[in-house]
């Protein structure tokens, strides 16, 4: 039956959509402010000129503000790429930026293709970029067999690994084969590792498609908020990309590994006012970006040169299917979101901690209920950590765990009580009073990131060396909060500066794993991967972010406390709760009552396990530069037995399950700098 739809097209859903009935492609671009659109279909080869035109008519293939057609596949030609030009008012000072000679691709487009000759610099110029821009794939074909795929669920064992695809892999030592190395199909080759470390979900840094050319190793540049980025992938067709980041997620869910997506939809790879046109600006500046009052300037609540206007309507809508699409068709299981601030903003930019929308339509839609949601609760203007943050039943990344822990670990003082509520889930920022009941495990903890010092940087180094990155060593944060053990750097470092280098790394490994709430460490951190002091190594593609699986060889000590700590925490679900400890925990410090002076640097506390079905923990922390004996003031000496003394070196400084060291006295002497783990038998 010849329908409306089939003569013209619908205006839903957006972007290109494969209708078996019709043997026809349906296209659907919203633009509020566009005078004319144009369809371009590309052939598999020459990707200069387009293979067949469709110039929209508004009085047919319109409806609204959704320009749509719908064709039939024999006309296409043998195309398999299309692109959009776009006409309007080139006005910068009423908000648009139309260029009808620029090639544009569809914001909506499943995978994108990147031409060789593609070019920043032709899209950062008024005219035709012919040849040079990217292209989206008409018909990424979506067939994968998914059976038997199983998403894992955790919950007291969680243990989540900040994963960079690219880097993890990259160098020959990874011992990848060649071909797969700094791809998706690479990271599943590292499967086996992963479960003998025992973390239960890799986080990935971001892996939507971004600009090459733009100088940005970790990703977060986007180009498109669908398409996987193709670098990632052994070389292909875009289908081959989809299918390899697919066998990626099924083969981790095999192994029981959740696979969350570092996501940013705060801004775009386009920049600013000088910057490139390679889509959204071109087909709707005003709709898709923050402008400043003059609307000629970019607001860059961002600091990358622009920031997307999650509160418009058709915004939140891309932004929501975006993570329908990678939850649906990819199977991953949740989002760390970017800067994740900007959500909460009016169309003008200004805050909004009411109930900003894109927030309510992300937490509410069905198919994101059983989706891990995660902020970076933080942008640069608005810190919104804990319950100002509006997404009230969100995970959020804690950087007051991060700031409090480094602090105590390097020495500072009046750190005890801080270092209390962060142990204790951080109940200051995730109340659970009874008007919004928050949860501990909303807090997820680290002392690392990809961002700033990794761990053994964390203890090796004062001051920040990125010179690498070519901005004068002026990139990057002064405010580190580390400690290099007495000695900078990692040259003709004295033993015994190394030896405390390793006392501290895993005196931060026992904090983390013994908090309340839900831990979180970059890759490499096990084996004491350095990245030469550079703490903001966002341009390095090189062995300065690469990890150096040889160090996995040489630090093995260290590798085997944090799995056997990471081990620990899952065979004792009393510490990583639901609900705060309250009752069953007691604190302590070297005597009966623990010191909260400024100048105190000890603490201990007895976790009772009963309730969770467990055995009760007794944990003693020195950060004192001596020894201290503490009172163990719990039970009677046979009722407890060691299993860490970070003072001690490997093996013995944590035990193997049932090879726990019996106590035999009512005190322990807990040396200078190291933390102490009791089980009561």
């Amino acid at each position: 039956m010849n329908t409306w739809f089939a003569a013209e097209g619908s205006p839903s859903p957006l972007g290109v959509t494969w209708i078996e009935a019709e043997q026809a492609f349906n296209f659907a671009l919203y633009s509020k402010d566009a005078t004319s659109v144009t369809l371009l279909l590309y052939g598999p080869g020459d990707v200069t000129l387009p293979v067949f035109t469709h110039a929209f008519d508004p009085l047919t293939n319109k409806s609204g503000r959704v320009w749509h057609c719908r064709l039939e596949a024999v006309s296409f030609l043998g195309a398999t790429y299309y692109a959009y030009q776009v006409a309007g008012r080139n006005a910068p000072g009423q908000g648009q930026r139309f260029d009808d000679q620029k090639i544009l691709f569809d914001p909506y487009a499943m995978a994108l293709f990147r031409p060789e000759g593609f070019s920043r610099a032709a899209a950062c110029v008024p005219g035709s970029n012919a040849g040079k821009a990217p292209l989206g794939v008409i018909a990424p074909k979506n067939a994968f067999d998914w059976s038997g795929d199983a998403p894992p669920v955790h919950t007291s064992d969680t243990v989540i690994y900040e994963v960079h695809v690219r880097g993890f892999t990259e160098r020959p030592s990874s011992g990848v084969a060649p071909e797969k190395r700094g791809t998706y199909a690479g990271l599943i080759e590292k499967i086996p590792y992963l479960q003998e470390l025992g973390i239960t979900a890799v986080e990935l840094l971001p892996v939507f498609q971004q600009d090459s050319q733009e100088g940005s190793y970790w990703g977060y540049m986007p180009l498109s908020f669908f398409s996987p980025n193709h670098s990632y992938a052994i070389a292909g067709s875009s289908e081959n990309v989809l299918s390899e980041f697919r066998s990626m997620v099924k083969a981790l869910h095999a192994a029981g590994i959740e696979v969350i997506l570092d996501v940013v939809f705060n801004h775009t790879a386009e920049g600013d006012e000088n910057g490139p046109t390679y889509s959204y600006c071109g087909i709707d500046n005003s709709t898709y970006y923050v402008l400043a009052p003059d609307m000629i300037h970019y607001r860059n609540d961002t600091g990358t040169g622009n920031t997307l206007r999650c509160a418009n309507r058709y915004v939140r809508q891309m932004i929501v299917d975006s993570l329908r699409f990678w939850k649906r068709e990819m199977h991953v299981d949740g989002f760390r979101f970017d800067l994740a601030s900007i959500f909460s903003r009016y169309e003008d930019g200004s805050i909004n901690l009411d109930d900003p929308p894109v927030i309510a339509e992300i937490s509410g839609a069905p198919a994101l209920r059983q989706a891990r949601l995660i902020a970076e609760a933080w942008d640069l203007a608005s810190y919104e950590l804990g319950r100002t943050f509006p997404g009230i039943s969100w995970l959020q990344w804690n950087g007051q765990f991060r700031d409090n822990l480094r602090s105590f670990v390097k020495g500072d003082a009046g750190m005890v009580p801080a270092l209390i509520t962060r142990v204790y889930g951080s109940s200051d920022l995730f109340p659970d009073d009874v008007l919004n009941a928050y949860h501990p495990y909303q807090s997820v903890n680290f002392v690392t990131c990809h961002d700033g010092f990794c761990l053994y940087d964390l203890v090796s180094y004062n001051q920040k060396h990125n010179e690498a990155n070519g901005e004068n060593n002026e990139d990057g944060t002064d405010d580190n909060l580390s400690w290099n053990c007495g000695w900078e750097g990692d040259e003709n470092v004295p033993a015994d500066v190394v030896a405390l280098r390793k006392r501290q790394a895993k005196n931060f490994c026992c904090l983390l794993l013994l908090s309340n709430g839900t831990p979180m460490f970059p890759a490499g951190d096990e084996f004491l991967n350095t990245q030469q002091g550079n703490n903001n190594p966002y341009n390095q593609d090189n062995e300065i972010t690469w990890l150096d699986w040889d160090l996995l060889r040489k630090n093995q000590d260290h590798f085997r406390f944090f799995k056997t700590m990471i081990a620990f925490r899952k065979a004792h679900p009393s510490l990583g709760r639901s609900r705060f400890w309250r009752d069953d925990v007691r604190w302590y410090g070297v005597g009966g009552a623990p010191d909260l002076s400024y100048d105190s640097h000890t603490l201990a506390f007895c976790l009772h396990g009963a309730s969770q079905n467990d055995k009760d923990l007794y944990v003693m922390i020195n950060a004192y530069w001596e020894e201290l004996t503490f009172g163990v003031q719990e039970g009677s000496p046979g009722d407890w037995r060691r299993v860490v003394d970070t003072s001690l070196d490997s093996p013995d400084d944590i035990c193997e399950p049932g090879a726990e060291i019996p106590l035999g006295s009512p005190s322990y002497a807990v040396g200078p700098r190291s933390i102490v783990v009791l089980i009561r038998k």
